[in-house]
């Protein structure tokens, strides 16, 4: 089948069938028509935010669920991701013009000792879907880049992510060093990876634990929904 037949069907789909037509492109990490796509909604008049929230990130809900379940694996992930970035290409400029509600300031970054990034890739993608702006400090963070970071890009949340056992317990040291800094309150710090559970979220002093990239964005904006209120009732 050429791709102008593929074109024509996407065209001519309406909204309401383009929209979940997306959700299964995101899925099955199809970049090109996930980009083609988007180029329709906006010339249908869609603002940019409508699509990136309902057609992107309502896809990408699903494929962060099916992952956690067992159902997606890394691979399939890491192309509904690419995916995804082909859509946010588009729609990041356009994002930028328009004034999207920017909802909080993430720093993430993996631990010292552990170069895991998927699940961080994936959380950091999902949170910039939800309005967030983020700053990806990358892999085997040690406690001064952390700290460097928070001082540089002034975050309201810091985002710790570990896929092990062994450089879990680096999370504390951070926290920790936090504290005695003096500036652990400034900071919503959220952790996660799969070794990770509440309980340890909680022994080591962090605000939450987020199960996976979905459950991360919600923890953020429950957060960031108590700080403004705080801010707002402080006088």
């Amino acid at each position: 089948m050429s791709d102008e037949e593929d074109d024509l069907i996407l065209a001519d789909l309406p909204d309401d069938e383009l929209v979940p037509q997306m959700f299964d492109d995101l899925y099955d990490g199809l970049r090109e028509e996930i980009e083609e796509a988007v180029n329709i909604l906006l010339s249908r008049g869609w603002e940019p935010y409508r699509i990136l929230t309902e057609a992107l990130v309502g896809g990408m809900t699903i494929v962060g669920k099916d992952f956690r379940d067992g159902i997606l694996f890394v691979p399939e992930v890491l192309l509904a991701a690419n995916a995804m970035k082909g859509g946010m290409a588009i729609l990041k400029p356009l994002l930028a013009e328009t004034g999207a509600p920017r909802v909080g300031k993430m720093v993430i970054g993996t631990v010292k000792g552990d170069i895991h990034d998927i699940g961080k890739n994936l959380v950091s993608m999902m949170m910039e879907g939800a309005g967030f702006e983020v700053v990806d400090i990358g892999i085997n963070n040690a406690v001064e880049k952390y700290l460097d970071a928070l001082e540089t890009e002034q975050p309201d949340i810091l985002g710790m992510s570990a896929l092990l056992t062994t450089t879990m317990p680096y999370m504390k040291v951070v926290i920790d060093t936090m504290a005695e800094k003096g500036i652990r309150d400034d900071y919503i710090v959220l952790v996660g990876g799969a070794p990770l559970n509440e309980e340890f979220g909680r022994a080591i002093g962090a605000d939450a634990y987020c199960r996976d990239a979905a459950v991360a964005v919600e923890t953020a904006k429950t957060f960031m929904a108590r700080k403004h209120n705080q801010v707002t009732h402080a006088d």
